[in-house]
């Protein structure tokens, strides 16, 4: 029997995308269709073909092309995206470029190669292009592009960590303007307008329940002290209109808008909503929402809370890549908060020993910033439960946290690191609890209060409110990067309740949304020795001891302080897992 011989090869291999297209076909099927045809025509297939490109196939808003050489996958890349920059519009590309070991058959091609570049791209930002670093080492120094290095990735069904690189994107070139149209200047803190949503069904009674959702997101969005909002009466002059972005923000001098649509048929309603960058016009954030119109104010209260919910930790992010682009010689407080975040969010030791002295900068330049000092509190928190126990990180961890309390009345995320560490360290749970609930009082939407809160409820044995809190707060922000702690939360409240099935679960779960954080681990070889399943409770014991060696069954509930109900059978099991003592 004679087998087919396989023809592999190395290739750079090119996958594209339109970011957001299901929500612009649900907005307009055929305008869609027709603007990405011409965009084909006129820009994306006279690029391929200019650097000796070869499309292996198309899908309705994507692309798989093969190039021989990585600098012309790059080279063509950039020219579509340049070109793509100038144009008005709403379709937006994220390319992924990556050099690797392909398959061809027939007129198809598969592999590693290909499944790579494809994962790639999902990691790129809107009007970005993205490389793995097999591809960069192939066009590092052959090219006039400048790269930033976005770290290692863990790509999603690729058994290993994948460096990326995107492509610096130049400037746009600026309009010129007379004085009188002279672009605002933006805040010194991030800035958003939100625009009246667009009624896309024609009933009268859809207007009014578009304007009112706008002014509920908006009164909403105030609640934030960070965030400089556009008032209701700025905004709605826009509407009945058609914007360009770009203007939005220049004659608004924000930063970032928010636009939607709302349409109604028989008795369901759809809305979608997206945020954007106002200079670069790319998209942040993008959202479609489905509802049955039974009550039409809960329905327009439960929409405001989600897309305030979602908004909050994107233009977060969008700040903190802003905020990593700067000089360093240029950072004020609140860019050095901003850089500090990412690495207060690990929860590990390691991220907040990088963030305390970023942190201490920024206090130094204003002593009286609220959210400094929470997450100095939640910094020093993480030191002494996890790197030691020493007591200066106990002490500041409760002073920090006291202070931003004081400070911050105002301020919801600075109330919630303080919480955590009131809480955790300080062991002061009522008052970890009024704090929380301080938070909720200024933003509803304030999904980080609900998923810590719910950590906080379960190492005090309230297991129905921990698991209530951690679900309400998963239901806020499922893609929260602090699901972690909700899902503690909920695991805490199973293991009470002896529902052990459900508590490894949701430690799975937490292990899978921060893959490094020891103390999933720990519930997960707890929850497994319960079942019986002790060579896994043992594998994941070795986990924790591998993130934590200093770890200790007695000390972790000791230090965080653990009430009995929960202590005892939780340290047994632990015990039973191979856990210390």
């Amino acid at each position: 029997m004679v087998t087919a011989r396989v023809e592999r090869r190395l290739a750079a291999v090119l996958v594209a995308d339109v970011a957001g297209y299901s929500r612009l076909m649900g907005a307009d099927e055929v305008g869609t269709l027709e603007a990405l045809k011409a965009i084909r025509r006129e820009i994306v297939d006279p690029a391929i073909a200019e650097h000796k490109g070869r499309i292996v196939k198309t899908t309705g808003d994507g692309l798989l092309v093969e190039f021989a050489s990585a600098v012309d996958a790059v080279t063509c890349a950039m020219a579509v995206q340049e070109k793509m920059a100038g144009r008005e519009g709403q379709i937006a590309f994220r390319i992924g470029i990556n050099i690797g070991d392909i398959i061809r058959d027939e007129n198809d091609i598969f592999g590693d190669g290909v499944n790579v570049a494809a994962r790639v791209e999902n990691e790129c930002a809107p009007g970005g292009v993205c490389l793995s670093g097999s591809a960069f080492e192939q066009v590092r120094g052959k090219t006039k592009f400048e790269f930033d290095d976005l770290g290692e990735r863990s790509l999603k069904n690729i058994d290993r960590v994948v460096r990326l690189y995107g492509v610096k994107l130049g400037n746009p070139p600026k309009a010129t303007i007379s004085d009188s149209n002279r672009p605002l200047p933006l805040p010194d803190k991030p800035s958003i307008a939100v625009l009246p949503f667009q009624n896309m069904s024609g009933d009268p009674e859809q207007e009014y329940f578009a304007d009112g959702m706008v002014e509920d997101i908006i009164t909403a969005l105030c609640r934030f002290k960070w965030l400089f909002v556009i008032a209701r009466n700025s905004t709605f002059t826009y509407k009945g209109r058609s914007v360009d972005i770009r203007q939005v923000g220049r004659e608004l001098g924000v930063r970032y808008v928010l636009e939607g649509s709302v349409r109604r048929a028989t008795d369901r309603v759809r809305i979608t909503a997206q945020l954007i960058d106002a200079e670069t016009r790319a998209h942040i954030w993008a959202d479609r929402y489905d509802r049955a119109v039974d009550d039409i104010f809960a329905l327009q209260d439960e929409i405001t809370l989600s897309t305030v919910a979602a908004i909050e930790p994107s233009l977060r992010q969008a700040e903190i890549e802003r905020a990593k682009r700067k000089r360093p010689e240029n950072l004020d407080a609140y860019d050095l908060v901003l850089r500090a975040t990412p690495l207060v969010d690990t929860g590990m030791p390691e991220g907040a020993s990088q963030a305390v002295p970023l942190l201490e900068r920024a206090l130094l330049l204003e002593p009286n910033y609220a959210l400094a000092h929470g997450q100095t509190a939640f910094c020093n928190e993480i030191l002494y439960l996890r790197a030691g126990r020493r007591e200066d990180n106990r002490t500041a961890a409760i002073q920090h946290a006291h202070t931003a309390v004081a400070l911050g009345p105002d301020d919801a995320p600075a109330l919630v690191y303080a919480a955590i560490a009131i809480g955790l360290v300080e062991h002061n749970r009522i008052l970890a609890q009024e704090t929380f609930e301080a938070a909720l009082a200024i933003s509803p939407s304030a999904a980080w209060a609900y998923s810590w809160g719910a950590l906080i409820l379960g190492w005090g044995g309230e297991a129905e409110r921990a698991i209530e809190w951690g679900e309400r707060g998963i239901r806020l922000s499922p893609l929260d990067p602090w699901i972690t702690a909700a899902l503690h939360g909920i695991c805490m409240g199973h293991f009470l309740r002896g529902r052990y099935e459900d508590a490894a679960a949701a430690a799975q779960r937490a292990i899978r949304s921060k893959p490094g954080f020891s103390v999933s681990h720990m519930f997960l070889a707890a929850a497994l020795a319960k079942l019986g399943r002790m060579e896994d409770a043992s594998a994941a014991a070795g986990r924790v001891i591998q993130l934590q060696p200093n770890f200790s069954s007695n000390g972790q509930c000791s230090a965080i302080g653990c009430v009995p109900v929960l202590a005892a059978p939780l340290i047994e099991a632990m015990r039973a897992s191979g856990l210390p003592e």
